[in-house]
């Protein structure tokens, strides 16, 4: 599944670096998907862009995937989707070809705790990922996958390979 929200402390003053919101979510999908596709390559994975794809294709039938209600999946407390998001992710799986979806919940910036500020701003990406089994609407798994970086992209590229540990 694409993602739908991307935030950044206001501490860290790098609004011109993901101002461009329709932009940072392209190319943090595109990140999440090279990284999960290259370390995990016995997955058969559908990024975002092929996601999309197969939504506009099947118009009327399936739901925009970057207008579904899927950042709220971010609160832990989430374990029976709740309607229409369950049936929308359902009908998308049905016809991208697969029972599980794993969507990126939420991409949030932060300065990291207990640390001075430093120029350049070195931040904490946490990215929530959550693991959907779409035939019976159930949280399977979650976590959050943090890594630091002096911008946005390294932030995110090192907590994409913090999800999957032991690979260089």
């Amino acid at each position: 599944m694409p993602l739908a929200l991307l935030a950044a402390e206001d501490t860290l003053h790098w609004d011109a670096l993901i101002g461009d919101r329709r932009g940072s979510l392209d190319k943090s999908d595109s990140i999440i998907a090279t990284l999960l596709t290259a370390r995990a390559p016995e997955v058969s994975w559908a990024g975002a862009s092929e996601v999309r794809r197969v939504s506009r294709r099947a118009a009327g039938i399936a739901a925009d995937p970057d207008q579904m209600g899927t950042p709220f999946l971010r609160a832990e407390n989430i374990v029976d989707i709740p309607d229409p998001l369950r049936y929308q992710l359902r009908t998308l799986m049905g016809l991208v070809g697969g029972r599980y979806v794993l969507v990126p919940a939420g991409l949030v910036f932060r300065h990291p705790p207990n640390r001075p500020t430093a120029q350049p701003p070195i931040a904490v990406a946490e990215l929530s990922m959550v693991l959907i089994d779409t035939r019976v609407g159930r949280v399977g798994w979650r976590t959050i996958a943090r890594g630091e970086g002096a911008d946005p992209w390294t932030a995110l590229t090192r907590a994409v390979k913090n999800l999957t540990p032991g690979l260089p």
